[in-house]
C-alpha cells in the first residue's frame, strides 16, 4: 500500500438496514465508488449537535418530583397503618371482653334447675 494516495484506513460497522439505506443513497447519487461516497459524505456532510440540556433539567425535575411523592406516599402509608393499628387494639379490648363474658354468662345445668343426669339422658 505504498503507492496509495490515501494511506490512512478507517473502517465503520453497518448492520443491514443502515448498508441498505446506504447503498439507496449512493443509487440516488448515481455513485459505485462506496470510499468515495463515505469520503465526500464525511468531509462535506452536515454536523448536528443535539444539545440536551433543557431534557436534562425536566428528566431531573420530574425524578425531583417522584421522589417526593414517593416520601410522601411512604408517610401517608405509614400514618395509616399506625392508625390502623391503634384502632384494632381499641377493638380488641371490647371483643376481648365481649368474649370473657360470653363464657362466664353460660348458664350452668344447676342453674337452668336440672341435674346433670336428666341432661345426659
Amino acid at each position: 500500500m505504498p503507492d496509495r494516495t490515501r494511506p490512512i484506513r478507517k473502517e465503520i460497522c453497518l448492520n443491514e438496514q443502515e448498508l441498505s439505506m446506504v447503498r439507496h443513497k449512493m443509487n440516488q447519487l448515481g455513485t459505485r465508488n462506496f470510499g468515495a461516497y463515505v469520503r465526500k459524505m464525511l468531509i462535506d456532510g452536515y454536523i448536528i449537535k443535539v444539545d440536551y440540556t433543557e431534557q436534562k433539567k425536566l428528566a431531573a425535575a420530574v425524578s425531583t418530583i417522584a421522589s417526593r411523592v414517593s416520601g410522601r406516599l411512604s408517610l401517608f402509608v405509614r400514618i395509616i397503618t399506625q392508625r390502623g393499628q391503634k384502632r384494632v387494639a381499641q377493638l380488641r379490648t371490647p371483643l376481648a371482653d365481649l368474649t370473657e363474658n360470653r363464657h362466664s354468662s353460660r348458664i350452668t345445668p344447676d342453674q337452668r334447675g336440672c341435674d346433670e343426669k336428666s341432661i345426659s339422658n
